[in-house]
């Protein structure tokens, strides 16, 4: 009988913010894999997913690195970034799966929520239709930047908008221009060009910056103080929702 594949959601780096039945399946699956950055790997570190749950392992568990080939360097024509993920996500779910194939569960580790953004779901929608699946919610970065934050995302029959930074400047515009609550991921490069549109847009002063929350490097810095030359992929710009004091 074959394995079954398991998505776990860890949360966004605080790892008393695991759950209870991520932790239970995190101690009964016999292989974990984890998605882990080249350079991390060669220097014999896990990955923040990965960070997050160590402390959980059994000696007896499986390491299953999925070694990421790029991450955001730039690659020499004919190559893309997207052929050669494309790649490694084939390669990726071949490895999961010949676990599977000879009846070992595997668990793989996904920060925040599996299905939010998460590496996770690359494998997901390669092996589902064939192996027993079961995906655990974690906490996401976005709830989690919220928290730390303190400031609530939206009130009543408010709407949010879930945005990528990488998204066009005219097309960031036109979607923050009518969304009543924001939140905008995938900073890091990307930040210089965020902030410019939020403060064309009026909407700079009621933005909050926060890197790696949850996380022990945690930073929560004012917009006008980010250098948008360090500004980390594990960033995020939240917009919350005008109050209403019901």
């Amino acid at each position: 009988m074959a394995g079954r594949l398991i998505g776990l959601g860890v949360g966004p780096g605080d790892p008393e913010l695991l759950t209870l039945k991520a932790l239970r399946l995190l101690r009964a699956s016999p292989v974990i894999g984890y998605f882990v950055a080249k350079a991390k790997h060669h220097a014999g570190q896990g990955g923040n997913a990965f960070a997050i749950i160590e402390q959980h392992l059994l000696a007896e568990q499986q390491r299953l690195p999925l070694v990421y080939p790029v991450t955001t360097e730039k690659l020499e024509p004919p190559l893309t970034y997207e052929g050669v993920i494309s790649d490694f996500y084939d390669t990726a779910a071949a490895q999961v799966a010949a676990h599977l194939d000879v009846g070992r569960d595997v668990a793989v580790i996904c920060e925040g929520d599996p299905f939010f953004y998460g590496s996770y779901m690359y494998l997901h929608d390669r092996l589902s239709d064939r192996y027993d699946t079961e995906v655990v919610p974690g906490v996401c970065s976005m709830l989690g930047s919220a928290a730390v934050l303190g400031v609530p995302l939206v009130y009543r029959n408010q709407s949010l908008s879930v945005l990528s930074g990488v998204l066009p400047e005219d097309e960031l515009k036109r979607r923050l221009a009518d969304a009543d609550a924001a939140v905008v991921m995938k900073l890091g490069r990307n930040f210089d060009k965020v902030r410019r549109v939020l403060r064309e847009l009026g909407r700079d002063g009621g933005a909050h910056y926060v890197e790696r929350a949850t996380m022990r490097e945690q930073r929560i810095v004012a917009l006008d103080d980010v250098d948008p030359m360090a500004s980390p992929y594990f960033s995020m710009i939240v917009i919350p929702g005008q109050r209403w004091n019901g």
